[in-house]
């Protein structure tokens, strides 16, 4: 049966901690809607209303241009164990970037990972569930980022990952302004 609610219950919050993945869709009032797959210790429960994300730098940076144009954004967390369920998590964020001011008290709640680049903070007004009977059960075989892509951002050092932002991702596919410098980067 699912459920409809404004805030998550303890189970749910429970059931987030436990999810290796999740997903988060963003779209700007024009242009493409985003979906990306999110993993790493990346994710924290605040509050039954209230949920902060870190994001790693990547070939692209949809989400923080997306939620500049238009806050609205949903994540999706899938049992691929155990019982079968879907969580969708929707509401409003707001980005923040290594420049700002709070960046530091949110960072903190985090590993400190190379290439990080932008913090989200989800203010929940909906959350749902659904069977989830669609989702096929998988087991990890291995986590990629923490083998591939932070060690990798760790190389490059900071220098390093400010440039590849400046290269791959200050504007959206659909040409909107990321905010991860300033400044626009020409």
């Amino acid at each position: 049966m699912s459920i409809r609610t404004d805030r998550l219950k303890p189970s749910f919050k429970s059931f987030i901690e436990a999810q290796p993945m999740f997903f988060v869709a963003t779209a700007a009032p024009t242009g493409r809607v985003n979906m990306s797959p999110k993993g790493l210790d990346s994710l924290r429960v605040l509050s039954d209303q209230k949920i902060v994300w870190l994001s790693m730098s990547g070939s692209g940076n949809e989400t923080a241009a997306h939620v500049l144009q238009d806050p609205r954004m949903t994540l999706m967390f899938c049992a691929f164990q155990g019982d079968a369920l879907i969580l969708r998590v929707f509401g409003n964020a707001r980005v923040i970037h290594p420049r700002d001011a709070d960046w530091a008290q949110h960072y903190g709640l985090f590993p400190d990972y190379a290439g990080a680049r932008n913090i989200y903070v989800l203010d929940i007004d909906m959350v749902t569930t659904s069977c989830g009977t669609g989702v096929p059960e998988m087991s990890i075989q291995r986590r990629r980022a923490e083998s591939e892509m932070v060690p990798w951002y760790d190389d490059l050092g900071e220098a390093g990952v400010k440039a590849f932002w400046a290269k791959k991702n200050t504007k959206s596919l659909d040409g909107f302004e990321t905010g991860i410098f300033a400044d626009p980067v020409d």
